[in-house]
């Protein structure tokens, strides 16, 4: 009996041993515990400083597409130039004209009057342009210079010129001016706007209300767009924010190259909606270059008046002029022309740009509706008078 307890004893004591060994390492891990908190606590907290070096190494996040436009803009922007155009505007003035003691009733009272009547004001605007070579032929909007001879261009170095008119078109809004320069200028080059799809990248340049040379990016959003501004619409639709101020500047392939001419907006506020419209360089270069060698373009002229008929099938003749072809070729008041060399006339406008595009000296064979009657007639085009309409 006595060998059992003290078998027993010896087992408890080893147990009590082993569970106070226990308790001395819990201890001294609650004791390290509560030590570095309160080591945390009386410590007080660092201020974290930004580091201000640049990061050298920079992974782009797309992988397709331009990923900046910045050497585009460092080729083509110094050949976009900024146009001021001054001109003179006459307004009527009041009839309450106060007539100084000084001149009532003398012969100067009179003079007066009409000077009063009619004051001069002076009227400057913004515009935009681009030089196509060395020499300093800039192609600009018709629209940009009006019919002012006061032209001032200024390039992105500062350098100030004054310009003359070579030559505009109206009915395709393009005009050239030039200046001149000791030194050659930097220029740029047409692109095929051919080749220029929907979705394709553009950059436009120009000079937005007047603040100076400015770029904006975009794509091409459609291509023929007519927005009833002339017979030769057939504009590239541009999302490129543009402004007034940016008519005439240029718009670019990702080449560098001239692939449109900025000129018209859409917006109900006036300031971009991202809906810009530019003529083509198609379009624009041949008449660029015809403008350079003849100072306007020879397009064909009939003389006559138009009326658009409700059914679409042909317009109505409702005037003619007395020394036009279209009089000497026996064309009537209230003809109806049907049919140009068997192209359909559906609309005025498909009229006028037929004969405008038809080569003075030619002939054109015009099928009217007289009396319920249809006739022939061989008309020969005649060189279309400057602002002519018809």
């Amino acid at each position: 009996m006595m060998f059992i307890l003290t078998k027993y004893s010896n087992h408890i004591q080893k147990k009590l041993n082993l569970d106070l060994k226990i308790c001395f390492i819990f201890l001294l891990f609650v004791t390290s515990s509560n030590a570095e908190e309160l080591k945390n606590k009386t410590e007080q907290p660092k201020t974290v400083v930004p580091s201000a070096s640049f990061n050298n190494s920079a992974v782009p996040l797309v992988e397709y597409g331009p990923l900046t436009f910045s050497p585009l803009v460092k080729k083509v922007v110094p050949a976009v130039v900024n146009i001021s155009v001054s001109q003179n505007i006459y307004t009527k003035q009041s009839r309450n004209i106060h007539i100084p003691p000084s001149l009532k009733g003398t012969p100067f009272e009179k003079e007066f009057r009409q000077r009063q009547h009619t004051r001069n004001r002076k009227v400057t605007e913004a515009g935009s342009g681009f030089l196509i070579d060395p020499h300093g032929i800039i192609v600009t909007n018709t629209h940009v210079i009006g019919s002012s001879n006061d032209i001032t261009v200024y390039l992105t170095n500062g350098k100030r010129f004054t310009a003359k008119v070579i030559g505009s078109d109206s009915l395709t809004d393009i005009a050239v001016i030039k200046i001149k320069s000791d030194t050659p200028l930097p220029y740029v080059e047409w692109g095929d706007s051919r080749k220029v799809e929907v979705g394709d990248w553009i950059l436009a340049a120009g000079n937005p209300f007047g603040l100076g040379s400015s770029v904006t990016a975009g794509i091409v959003s459609a291509r023929g767009r007519d927005i009833g501004s002339s017979p030769f619409d057939d504009f590239l639709q541009l999302d490129a924010p543009m402004n007034p101020g940016n008519s005439g500047g240029p718009s670019f392939n990702l080449a560098g190259q001239v692939v449109a001419l900025n000129t018209a907006i859409v917006s109900p506020t006036g300031s971009s909606v991202g809906i810009g419209f530019g003529i083509p360089s198609e379009i624009a270069a041949p008449i660029v270059s015809q403008l350079c060698k003849t100072g306007f373009i020879d397009r064909g002229w009939l003389g006559v008046t138009l009326e658009e008929d409700s059914s679409h099938n042909g317009v109505r003749i409702t005037d003619l002029d007395q020394d036009g072809p279209a009089y000497k070729a026996r064309i009537r008041i209230n003809d109806r022309v049907e049919l140009i060399n068997d192209q359909h006339v559906d609309t005025i406008r498909t009229f006028i740009k037929t004969v405008a595009i038809a080569h003075p000296g030619s002939i054109l064979q015009l099928t009217i509706k007289r009396n319920k009657k249809n006739i022939k007639l061989d008309v020969t085009v005649g060189h279309r008078p400057k602002d002519d309409t018809d």
